[in-house]
C-alpha cells in the first residue's frame, strides 16, 4: 500500500488514474486489502477497476465478491468477471461500471465486436445462478463451511496453508517442487484430485498443491481430502 500511494503521489497531475487489482489472487488465495486501497483511492481521486473471476460467487456473505467481503460495495468504480467459474463452469463474461464507461466498451472493446455471441443456453444458465445467489445464500454458506473445514484441519495437522481464511482456492506450501510432485500422483492414486505447482508457475521455493473447495463437496468428501492429506504426508514426512 506504500507503493501504491507513492505511484499516486507520483502521478498526481496525471488527468486520471485507475488502481487494478484482481479481488482475490488465483494462484496464492490471497485477498485485495480494499479498505485500504479504497481509502487511497478516495484520498487522491483515482478509480479503481477489480478483476473479480476468482471471488464472484465464492467471497462474502451472499457470494456478491471482494467488496462484499471486505465492505465496500458501491466503491469499486469498474468490475470485470467471468461466468466461467463460480457461475457455472460455462463461457463468457461480464463487466459493470459507469453507464459512460460501458456505453464505451459497447463501441470499442474488441472482444464485446468481434467474438462470438454466447450461445442462448449458456445466457441462460448464467442468468439462473444469479436469481439463484438472489434468493438464498445457502450455497455460498456451504461453501464457507467447507473451507472453514479444510483449512482449519489442515492447519491443526501441522501443513501450511496460503491465502485468506475464507478464500476457497487453498494452497497446501511444500517449498519442494518433487516433493509437490510426489504428493499430488500419491494423492491422485488414492482418489484426490489435486495437482502439484512449481517453477516457473510458482517462485523458485514455493511448490504447493493448489486445493479448491466448492459447495457440491459434502462435509464427508472433505474429511475424506483431509485425511488423506495427513496419511500422505505422514508418508513423505512433511508432518
Amino acid at each position: 500500500m506504500a507503493d501504491l500511494e507513492q505511484k499516486l503521489i507520483d502521478t498526481k497531475d496525471c488527468r486520471h488514474r485507475l488502481i487494478v487489482t484482481d479481488g482475490v489472487f488465483s494462484m496464492d488465495g490471497d485477498v485485495a486489502p480494499l479498505l485500504e486501497i479504497v481509502a487511497l483511492a478516495e484520498k487522491y481521486d483515482a478509480q479503481i477497476f477489480m478483476d473479480e473471476c476468482h471471488s464472484t460467487g465464492f467471497l462474502g456473505k451472499t457470494g456478491r465478491g471482494t467488496d462484499e467481503h471486505c465492505g465496500v460495495q458501491g466503491k469499486i468504480d469498474i468490475i470485470n468477471s467471468t461466468l466461467g467459474k463460480a457461475l457455472g463452469g460455462a463461457t463468457g463474461g461480464y463487466t459493470t461500471g459507469p453507464k459512460a464507461v460501458i456505453d464505451l466498451l459497447r463501441q470499442r472493446s474488441r472482444p464485446y465486436l468481434f467474438s462470438n455471441t454466447l450461445t442462448p443456453s449458456v445466457v441462460g444458465a448464467s442468468l439462473e445462478v444469479f436469481k439463484i445467489l438472489s434468493a438464498s445464500s445457502e450455497k455460498v454458506e456451504k461453501l464457507a463451511a467447507n473451507v472453514t473445514q479444510f483449512r482449519s484441519q489442515m492447519t491443526a495437522a501441522g501443513f501450511t496453508i496460503s491465502g485468506d481464511d475464507k478464500c476457497p482456492i487453498a494452497p497446501v506450501m511444500l517449498g519442494d517442487a518433487r516433493l509437490a510432485s510426489e504428493m499430488s500422483d500419491e494423492l491422485l492414486a488414492r482418489g484426490i484430485y489435486v495437482v502439484g505447482f512449481s517453477f516457473p508457475v510458482v517462485p523458485k521455493g514455493a511448490a504447493r498443491i493448489r486445493v479448491q473447495l466448492s459447495a457440491a463437496h459434502s462435509e464427508e468428501q472433505v474429511q475424506r481430502v483431509v485425511d488423506q492429506f495427513i496419511e500422505v504426508g505422514k508418508d513423505l514426512k512433511i508432518i
